[in-house]
């Protein structure tokens, strides 16, 4: 199956480079469909670019808190330098969201990048 995903350009640009190799979501209803070797099409919302990624493998966890303790910071999208806070991701999920669906890594591979 194949699914289509919006990114901010920063997030976007590191998943393409590689670096960021787990995308953090809420487990909503979308996403409980997600399996393993499905294809997200990730698009920019700034340049409109394009990638094809595959779901390499998916990780549930009740909360942000839980899932940041089981990765690195770089693959989750922070600089190696930066201070990596489950909270940030408040400012896309609420703490009631967060309680209803639980949350998902989603770990991805680039397989194509298309302007």
């Amino acid at each position: 199956m194949k699914y289509n995903m919006n990114l901010n350009n920063d997030v976007f640009n590191l998943i393409k480079a590689g670096t960021k190799t787990i995308e953090m979501r809420l487990n909503d209803e979308k996403r409980q469909l997600l399996k393993e070797n499905d294809l997200i099409e990730f698009t920019n919302r700034t340049t409109l670019e394009v990638i094809l990624t595959k779901v390499v493998r998916l990780y549930k966890f009740p909360s942000f808190s839980e899932l940041y303790k089981h990765f690195d910071k770089v693959s989750l999208g922070y600089d190696k330098n930066d201070v990596a806070n489950p909270e940030d991701m408040g400012k896309y999920y609420s703490k009631e969201e967060q309680d209803k669906y639980g949350v998902i890594g989603i770990e991805v591979r680039v397989i194509d990048s298309q302007k």
